[in-house]
């Protein structure tokens, strides 16, 4: 989720759970504790001072982890204490601490990075790719709940009701989950493909959104799809960025699928090069880190080659491929390195 969304829904959590009466620790201090608890996972963003590729391959890691959870709510209610003069003692914060610190690994929980729930013992990645990292609908019932928890100070049944809301829109972006890997499983069975290597990632624009992957040794079948819609979008030709990307989204009978690989086999030489290229020493952070890798594309200049890389995950229509890295060499003698190209978000 988005820093704004997990900030807000640690708020509404401590709102929903704080007590009618509390003569130790203020309402107002409890949800700050909670509000900011929720935004502290994602301080590992700090790692891309280190570079991109460790960032990737560490983030949502031991700042995520549930084993974790308790050693960095002893730490914040610490902190808290000290921001506030000890005027309350750490162990008033830690409760809220371990709340918003729990709703943020949840809220991370649905989405298609995937979080090492059990660092450091293990750095496997736990995903239920439901709902898309920047969601308006997520982020707007938790505004409701909070907004009418403004207005009516003294009932929390509004922010209780808001995250019986937001359970529900993720049990429902479950039965979509199911039903786009039914669909899925449909077309793999008519293709001859794997019926057992449908994935399905989370769109933007609409929970109705969805990408289809099926995994065919080193292919990848791939679609859009809108689960709700049925008929496509006509393209006016505009410059419109969203419109560009609804587009995309088509009917599941009108899907238009794609395959996308890790080699190039429309040329013996390409093919034998580009796998070379995919293992190169210099690419293993990348290869870790991708969970859905593709070939982009192969520059040749007269000075190089250079072979480009990015993971269907973080492709969306309209918009070139987040964190795209190539391994480029100059010529059969000269060592491959790497590179990377810079996507449109400031994340990139």
């Amino acid at each position: 989720m988005d820093p704004v969304t997990h900030t807000l829904s640690g708020a509404l959590l401590i709102r929903a759970t704080a007590p009618t009466r509390s003569d130790q620790l203020p309402l107002r201090e409890r949800m700050v504790a909670g509000s900011l608890a929720a935004a502290f996972p994602d301080i590992d963003f700090a790692l891309r001072l280190v570079d991109t590729l460790t960032y990737l391959n560490w983030h949502q890691g031991l700042t995520h982890s549930l084993v974790m959870l308790p050693f960095w709510a002893f730490l914040l209610a610490h902190l808290f204490s000290r921001f506030a003069g000890r005027r309350y003692a750490w162990q008033l914060f830690f409760i809220p601490a371990c709340l918003g610190i729990l709703i943020h690994i949840l809220g991370d929980l649905v989405t298609a990075y995937g979080l090492m729930l059990l660092a450091p013992f293990t750095t496997w990645r736990f995903s239920l790719p439901l709902v898309f990292v920047i969601d308006p609908w997520f982020t707007a019932i938790i505004l409701i709940g909070l907004f009418m928890s403004a207005v009516f100070p003294k009932r929390k049944a509004y922010a209780v009701t808001s995250l019986a809301g937001i359970i529900v829109y993720v049990i429902y972006s479950w039965s979509l989950h199911e039903q786009a890997i039914r669909a899925g499983e449909e077309y793999a069975a008519k293709k001859g493909l794997d019926q057992q290597a449908v994935s399905v990632l989370p769109q933007p624009l609409s929970p109705f959104n969805r990408m289809l992957i099926i995994e065919d040794n080193s292919i990848l079948h791939v679609a859009h799809i809108s689960l709700r819609r049925e008929a496509p979008f006509e393209f006016v030709g505009t410059d419109d960025l969203l419109r560009e990307m609804a587009v995309a989204y088509r009917p599941l009978a009108m899907a238009n699928w794609r395959q996308y690989g890790l080699y190039d086999l429309q040329s013996p030489k390409n093919a034998d090069l580009s796998y070379q290229a995919w293992r190169q020493p210099v690419l293993a952070q990348f290869r870790s880190f991708a969970k859905f890798p593709v070939l982009d594309g192969i520059d040749y200049t007269a000075q190089s080659v250079c072979f480009w890389y990015f993971d269907l995950r973080f492709k969306l229509p309209g918009l070139p491929p987040s964190f795209r890295y190539g391994v480029c060499r100059k010529d059969a003698n000269s060592p491959w390195h790497i590179q990377r190209q810079r996507g449109t978000f400031w994340i990139d």
